[in-house]
């Protein structure tokens, strides 16, 4: 019988060659792929998103963690597409534009796909133009936007607007984040939730695709 509490440890603590080796112990035992990637990996990132929410985590640990979650996956994902898993929502993100910062977005990123969603990261500086046509392809259960810069939070706006003009708008939620956003900004932009970091934009996440 598979232990998948090993696998989850192995996330947890961020050791990529070990999640590997159990992980491919679980597919040679014939363990069902979806409890792999549920009861293992995603159990394991879920974890390493309320440490790091609690304070208990920073960035090298969840970056290792995300790392050993990807290995594992690899070896997956054949099994994971053959069984017709799907992600359980879709997250289109991106830093508005006028703002090249990164690192909040990419982590929120890596929590997201630890979670089990499938992300679509538009990079830095996404214009109203780009974040639309993406929705408008990708058809995301949530759209989020991070700004660091008080100079271009009020990009947020300018998206929203564009995708109300685009008939989109009632079509997927927004979430914001980033240092100089508040709750009460969000309110005023008409986003759906606003999250202070990334262990808590999960769970909000969660919540708005259940």
């Amino acid at each position: 019988m598979f232990d998948f509490g090993e696998l989850q440890q192995a996330i947890i603590l961020g050791k990529g060659p070990l999640a590997t080796e159990l992980t491919q112990k679980a597919i040679n035992e014939e363990c069902v792929p979806k409890d792999i990637l549920n009861q293992g990996l995603i159990a394991g990132m879920d974890v390493v998103g309320v440490k790091f929410k609690n304070g208990e985590y920073y960035l090298p640990q969840v970056l290792l963690a995300a790392r050993a979650m990807k290995a594992a996956v690899v070896l997956l994902h054949p099994l994971i597409v053959s069984a017709g898993i799907q992600p359980i929502g879709t997250l289109v993100l991106g830093t508005v534009k006028g703002d090249l910062h990164d690192v909040g977005k990419n982590l929120v990123a890596m929590l997201f796909q630890g979670a089990g969603f499938n992300v679509i990261d538009l990079g830095v500086d996404v214009s109203s133009e780009k974040f639309v046509e993406a929705v408008r392809e990708n058809k995301p259960d949530i759209l989020g936007m991070s700004s660091l810069l008080t100079t271009s939070m009020r990009e947020m706006q300018d998206v929203i607007q564009a995708l109300q003009e685009a008939g989109l708008r009632d079509k997927v939620k927004i979430m914001v984040g980033g240092a100089p956003i508040t709750q009460q900004f969000a309110d005023k932009i008409g986003a759906d939730a606003y999250a202070l970091e990334g262990g808590t934009a999960v769970e909000m996440a969660k919540a708005m695709v259940n």
